[in-house]
């Protein structure tokens, strides 16, 4: 309970009491500039005791054993070492803490599914990347299990694993970053080192240990030439029910069709990668296997080391589609379905077929909201 600011006259009248104990430095320092302060005390006395060494009692509460009391400088040492005073602090402040909301999430309205309550929660997407910072502030409270094919540990030493799934899922803390699905699970499966390489076995060994824990999503944000080994892995993961979401790549611009594997293969969603004006990124892979677009340029996200850094490419991209995909997987979608109901619900940029596929994925769309519903 807020109580009206009571001056030390009157704190005086109502007890009859003085502070000659602290030699009149309550009377004396009108003049002075005062220490707003809590203080908290143990006894009844020491509670009259700070009351009346104050100039000002700003509140008293009803079942916290403080005051927060303004006096003059040289009562505060008096206060400190007073019987039964518990502590003297200062009264300073705390501030709202906010996430940062990247325009990626902003523009797929992953924000209008998340005020309605969508948080993508019971969804599990398996990273296939560097491997993803296991301590990270914004990542830690989503991770589930991981699986290592460099070193001892799962945990990124690259950076781009930890940026794609911070797009993904990072967590609703109220700072760091936004993210699609900040519900969700995260699986890391480090595949590439710790320069970004990974061999077509490690990929396809990944991709297979994902699989055979049942994840809703397969997250590829990754590149290079068609390899045998990976379309089996790619084929067998996808008959068991995960949805599996690519990178494009970045060799764009391109005629006649640049997307590279495991994008390009038909098991996968390959998504574009768009700017802040919903044109295409100038990097970005096209070609008849695009099957949607999403943010791509210039995109906020978790960083390895506990931080946080803006990066551009389709791996971008392909993470807010694995996001909204986890999205639809939360409330019950098939991977066949899902990934029907991304396309039916993309929205049309204006550009050609080989650059947006069926168009840009919309989160609030694909949950039957209306970006209104905010």
């Amino acid at each position: 309970m807020v109580r009206q600011a009571k001056t030390r006259r009157n704190v005086l009248k109502a007890t009859g009491a003085s502070i000659i104990a602290l030699g009149g430095s309550g009377v004396t320092a009108g003049r002075e500039e005062l220490r707003e302060l809590n203080v908290g005390f143990e006894t009844a006395s020491a509670r009259q005791f700070a009351l009346e060494a104050s100039n000002e009692v700003v509140r008293e509460f009803e079942s916290i054993d403080a005051v927060t009391i303004r006096v003059p400088e040289r009562a505060v040492a008096a206060l400190e070492n007073a019987p039964d005073v518990s502590y003297v602090e200062e009264n300073g402040q705390m501030r709202a803490l906010a996430e940062t909301l990247p325009w990626g999430v902003d523009r797929v309205d992953a924000d209008v599914a998340g005020t309605n309550g969508y948080t993508g929660a019971g969804a599990d997407v398996a990273v296939i990347d560097t491997g993803i910072d296991a301590d990270h502030p914004d990542l830690q409270a989503n991770l589930g299990t991981g699986k290592t094919y460099h070193g001892s540990s799962w945990s990124d030493e690259n950076g781009h694993g930890t940026h794609v799934a911070g797009t993904i899922a990072a967590v609703n803390n109220y700072s760091g970053v936004g993210s699609i699905a900040p519900g969700a699970t995260l699986h890391a499966v480090k595949a590439l080192d710790s320069s970004g390489v990974g061999s077509y076995s490690d990929i396809a060994a990944g991709i297979e240990w994902a699989a055979d824990r049942g994840y809703d999503v397969i997250n590829l944000s990754i590149g290079g030439s068609k390899s045998s080994t990976v379309e089996n892995a790619v084929e067998y993961a996808y008959n068991q029910g995960s949805l599996l979401v690519g990178s494009a790549g970045g060799s764009g611009p391109c005629s006649g069709g640049c997307v590279g594997y495991p994008a390009a293969e038909p098991e996968v969603i390959a998504v574009s990668a768009t700017n802040q004006s919903d044109d295409l990124s100038s990097f970005s892979s096209t070609g008849p296997e695009i099957e949607l677009a999403a943010p791509g340029s210039d995109i906020y996200s978790t960083y390895y080391n506990d931080t946080y850094q803006t990066l551009s490419g389709t791996s971008m991209a392909a993470a807010h589609v694995s996001g909204a995909a986890a999205q639809v997987a939360a409330v019950g979608y098939s991977n066949t379905d899902a990934r029907q109901r991304l396309r039916d619900t993309a929205e049309d940029l204006g550009l050609s077929g080989d650059e947006q596929g069926y168009g840009l994925v919309d989160v609030a769309a694909a949950l039957g909201l209306n970006s209104s519903d905010n």
